[in-house]
């Protein structure tokens, strides 16, 4: 019999994060793409980032039919937040610049290529990258590279780039608990030996 699910935040009733996401506003719209894959992911950070923040939009799926529109919304300017050798380094608007919509795809880097690869709208959009040396508090996944942050983490450092001074810290906060959590449920002893410092 499965356990009963929070409907907001797809977590176990008993472990619902509602009480923990923000509702914070932010000049920059932020349209995440997620690859189906993730949906059911323990630790669907995407989600999190989508319910705490207020100019948002979660879609999910491979192929996107109405991604014309989707990249397009009135006053805004949107970005691929996504590493390539065009890419520019993000920086803070000035205050009569357009704001950005910021495109997020979510999912493993091969299931996020694989986005692009089939969405070539996506794939023309110009691109935009965080500055090297973030480092992941995703402490129970091993990084396939320095500066590989989970999504939520991603939006966070983006939008306190883009917005400065406004802090983007309290998406945080939930993803942190369920790390947490996991850490909790697996016993200190299993999460040093797997998860440990080497």
């Amino acid at each position: 019999m499965s356990r009963p699910q929070c409907s907001r935040c797809l977590r176990p009733a008993s472990h619902c994060l509602c009480a923990l996401i923000p509702r914070l506003d932010s000049h920059t719209r932020v349209l995440l793409l997620q690859h189906p894959s993730e949906v059911n992911h323990a630790l669907n950070t995407a989600r999190l980032a989508a319910l705490g923040l207020t100019n948002a939009q979660l879609r999910v799926g491979e192929v996107f039919d109405d991604l014309a529109t989707l990249l397009n919304p009135p006053g805004y300017q949107a970005r691929l937040l996504f590493p390539g050798d065009d890419a520019q380094p993000l920086q803070a608007c000035a205050p009569d610049d357009q704001p950005l919509l910021l495109v997020v795809p979510d999912g493993t880097w091969r299931k996020a290529r694989k986005l692009l690869h089939l969405n070539p709208l996506l794939a023309a959009l110009p691109r935009v990258t965080l500055a090297e040396g973030g480092v992941s508090r995703y402490r129970l996944r091993k990084a396939p590279g320095p500066g590989a942050l989970s999504t939520v983490e991603a939006i966070v450092q983006a939008l306190q780039v883009l917005e400065a001074p406004q802090s983007f810290e309290p998406l945080l906060k939930p993803f942190e608990a369920l790390i947490e959590g996991q850490i909790a449920a697996m016993g200190s002893a299993v999460f040093e030996r797997n998860h440990g410092a080497t």
